[in-house]
């Protein structure tokens, strides 16, 4: 773990000046755009009543929720549930094993997707201005994720945050960024957890700027962690809360779980 607290004022501040915005959702409804967002999470793995959303939109944004009847994503792996918003999709035809974020051998593809690329950069700088959920059980996350296309080579992951309800506090909250391999070979797992003195309860912005060399993560526009390597394949933009229940039961009156998305900004490199 690392920290970011004496130094926190003086460290590095966001560059956005080589960057033009082609992205500017403040999610304010009162429909969500299917032009850029699917709102299931890797559908093609499960089906459509399990990877689908449950969301608001309004003037505060994206409210995404875990309510007490929502089922499990895959029965198999667990309880997990999940709401997700994404910027893309693609599979290989039902009963193969050709998709998104093969998270452990054995998937099988349930539910085939078209190729989607509804914002899938190769380089560029992705801003979320995010309020988590205190619940120990869930996690809000914002993730840039090959699109695989191209195979086990192009599944690589810019993890701009992860924030685990169970860490985050008062006056210090820690936040998981990096870089994740996946089965891409060109990369090396390189995730850290940063002790920020912050409460990630309230509204913080988690940024992450990356092309094939490096990646540089940043929150409230200060940079807490670079990674010497990066990715020159698209990625797609996800944003999702989970909830990994500790056993079945479901007491009513604990949800919704819910986490808050003010704003997502995706810039991709400016033309020179």
């Amino acid at each position: 773990m690392t920290g970011a607290g004496a130094g926190w004022r003086a460290q590095e501040r966001l560059d956005r000046s080589g960057y033009q915005l082609v992205l500017d959702e403040a999610f304010a409804g009162p429909d969500l755009d299917r032009g850029r967002w699917v709102d299931h999470y890797l559908p093609h793995w499960t089906t459509p009543e399990r990877s689908a959303a449950r969301y608001a939109l309004g003037p505060d944004g994206l409210r995404l929720r875990v309510d007490a009847d929502q089922p499990a994503w895959l029965p198999e792996d667990g309880g997990l549930r999940v709401s997700n918003l994404q910027t893309g999709s693609f599979s290989g035809p039902a009963g193969s094993s050709t998709g998104q974020m093969a998270h452990r051998p054995g998937l099988v593809v349930r539910t085939p997707q078209p190729t989607r690329r509804l914002w899938t950069p190769t380089a560029g700088l992705v801003e979320a201005v995010l309020r988590a959920s205190p619940d120990p059980t869930c996690m809000l996350a914002v993730w840039l994720v090959g699109l695989a296309e191209g195979g086990p080579a192009t599944t690589g992951e810019v993890c701009v945050v992860e924030l685990f309800g169970d860490a985050l506090g008062r006056t210090r909250s820690t936040a998981r960024v990096g870089v994740k391999a996946h089965q891409d070979p060109l990369l090396r797992e390189d995730v850290v957890d940063v002790r920020l003195p912050i409460d990630a309860t309230e509204e913080h912005s988690y940024a992450a700027a990356w092309d094939e060399r490096s990646t540089r993560f940043y929150v409230d526009d200060r940079l807490v962690h670079e990674s010497r390597q990066g990715t020159a394949y698209p990625l797609q933009l996800m944003v999702d809360l989970f909830e990994f229940p500790v056993d079945e039961r479901r007491d009513p009156a604990r949800y919704p779980k819910e986490a808050w998305v003010r704003r997502v900004r995706g810039y991709e490199p400016a033309p020179r």
